[in-house]
């Protein structure tokens, strides 16, 4: 962690945020030019903020869920700690449950894929036992 010399404040550089939330610097400036981020900058540096840390904190973990980028951001624009966040808290769930759906979707569809793998598989054994 840094600290601005002028200010009590903590702040990070892009490097020490890749590493810590295992990323690249280019994913950090891309969440830049998405506008979810907005580091200060002391010339050609940029000074991230704990605020900016947690705003990647939350799109890392938004992608761990299989939420997209504009899924994680509408979920950021929602925070609002004067309800509770219960906005976001409902949005979270409908996406958790969305994620949920289309997760065993896939997994039945995978399911099925290997069976008739298994089934063309013993087809093709079976053709090559006979004389």
């Amino acid at each position: 962690m840094s600290d601005m010399t002028n200010t009590a404040i903590t702040t990070f550089t892009i490097g020490e945020l890749a590493q810590e939330f295992d990323t690249t610097t280019r994913a950090i400036r891309f969440y830049e030019d998405q506008g979810l981020i907005s580091p200060a900058r002391e010339g050609q540096k940029r000074i991230y903020s704990p605020a900016d840390r947690i705003t990647i904190k939350l799109i890392m973990r938004g992608k761990r869920l299989g939420f997209s980028l504009a899924e994680s951001k509408e979920l950021i624009d929602l925070y609002n700690a004067e309800d509770g966040n219960r906005m976001q808290h409902v949005r979270v769930l409908e996406q958790v449950n969305a994620s949920r759906e289309r997760l065993l979707q896939q997994k039945a569809d995978i399911e099925i894929m290997l069976l008739e793998l298994e089934e063309h598989e013993n087809r093709i054994q079976a053709d090559m036992k006979k004389p």
